[in-house]
């Protein structure tokens, strides 16, 4: 399966490496993707001209670039019951998908919405009825986006209030008429209620891409996010079980390392290549290459 590496424990929150960096660093540790993050990796006013720079790059190294990820929805929702907040969200995913056009990454991860973000306390709470109703007219307009430009819409599964079980998943992505519109299936994020492999049994194609991580739900770790750890082999995933229910979906996407060591909190502090070589490590070793 193809290997890759979520940026930001390579390059941190604030952009510390170059996404050139980032890209070469890959190449020599045998991963067969990047998954690039805008807002850091790639400013959201990036140009065709250097999205280009940086595609040809990569493809000279033979690393791929079939994903992206952001950390923009925590702070503007598509499920907002704020008309402008709602409108800004939407202007940013537009260009991000042109982003992804011009870099030629297939898939974007978008958060749908949130009812609650427990760690921002200036964050509105939003009823899970306005965030439904709400986030559906927002893909709903952004469908035909994604239709021109060729590039999936990936919903994560993110600790949000919204969207608990891989049921409401399912009745939640059939409201939308295009496939462009799918899930990004996030594996550590549903330990706390449900076990990924029956996501995967659940949804099957409707899975566009897979981050990977694991999480620890002892009497410590309780319901937090503490649970995130630094060993991404440590914790409730069953591997075996999820890779094998991937291959029984057909599953050809990529599988992303997504390592954000929340363990750490309140002094969360990355970049950290050590761990960045320690998850590259475990995944070859998790997919015996």
């Amino acid at each position: 399966m193809y290997k890759a590496l979520n940026y930001w424990v390579f390059g941190g929150f604030g952009g510390e490496k170059t996404a050139v960096e980032f890209i070469d660093w890959a190449k020599s540790r045998g991963l067969d993707g990047v998954e690039l993050t805008v807002g850091d990796a790639i400013k959201i006013d990036i140009t065709e001209a250097e999205c280009a720079r940086i595609a040809d790059f990569a493809k000279n190294k033979s690393i791929g670039l079939r994903t992206l990820a952001t950390g923009f929805y925590w702070g503007a929702s598509l499920g907002s019951g704020d008309e402008d907040e709602r409108e800004k969200a939407m202007e940013f995913t537009r260009k991000y998908l042109q982003i992804a056009k011009w870099l030629g990454v297939e898939t974007v991860l978008v958060v749908p919405g949130a009812s609650r973000v427990a760690w921002d306390s200036s964050r509105p709470v939003t009823s899970y009825k306005t965030v439904w109703e709400k986030s559906i007219q927002s893909l709903r307009e952004l469908e035909p986006v994604a239709e021109k430009l060729q590039v999936n819409i990936a919903l994560e599964n993110v600790w949000g209030r919204f969207l608990f079980s891989p049921m409401e998943w399912k009745f939640y992505l059939e409201q939308f008429k295009s496939l462009r519109i799918g899930m990004y299936f996030d594996i550590g994020n549903c330990c706390l209620y449900v076990r990924p492999q029956d996501y995967i049994e659940t949804l099957g194609s409707k899975i566009k891409a897979v981050h990977v991580k694991n999480w620890v739900g002892d009497s410590l770790a309780g319901g937090n996010l503490l649970g995130f750890g630094e060993d991404i082999e440590v914790g409730e995933v069953d591997f075996m079980a999820v890779f094998k229910a991937l291959k029984a979906i057909k599953y050809s996407g990529p599988l992303t390392a997504e390592m954000i060591p929340f363990s750490r909190l309140p002094n969360l502090n990355i970049p950290d290549i050590v761990l960045a070589e320690k998850t590259v490590k475990s995944m070859h070793k998790m997919l015996k290459v």
